[in-house]
């Protein structure tokens, strides 16, 4: 199987992680689908959201799969007045990413990038590997290392 540009990342910093795959025929790549599919609890499944401020800045936020994002604690962790999702056009061309499939880890540019404090109460959590499919587990602390991220109360 191909590596995604999320385990090469991985691998090169010398990352502990569980490569897992899981079925896509039937449509269901959201979150709390892809938790299921997996037998994992939806607090340890993790999605990641990538927005926008009113200056165009972009900011990563990885929340619980049965969560939403508060925009108003996102917009406050990441120093800026508001924040919005950005269009799903948009996300390709920004991230390399498809949408189902965004990892946090080997986007095109290192984004600031905040993980909800939930993360913290997991020894592993689970996100995209890179491509629908396809979701590497990691410990929360680990993936923040690698990607230079904060933890911040995020969820609603």
């Amino acid at each position: 199987m191909m590596k995604t540009n999320a385990l090469r990342l991985l691998d090169q910093a010398g990352i502990p992680y569980v490569e897992r795959e899981y079925p896509v025929e039937d449509g269901r790549i959201d979150a709390l689908s892809i938790a299921e599919k997996l037998g994992m609890p939806p607090e340890m499944c993790f999605k990641t959201l990538v927005t926008e401020s009113p200056d165009h800045r972009n900011f990563v936020f990885v929340i619980s799969a049965a969560a939403e994002l508060d925009l108003k604690k996102a917009a406050r962790a990441a120093g800026t007045k508001s924040i919005d999702l950005i269009p799903l056009k948009k996300l390709l061309p920004l991230t390399g990413y498809i949408h189902g499939g965004c990892s946090p880890v080997g986007m095109k540019k290192l984004f600031p990038t905040f993980i909800d404090e939930s993360a913290l109460l997991c020894e592993t959590i689970g996100v995209s590997a890179g491509r629908v499919g396809l979701n590497v587990a990691l410990a929360p602390e680990t993936l923040a290392a690698v990607i230079g991220a904060h933890f911040a109360e995020l969820e609603k």
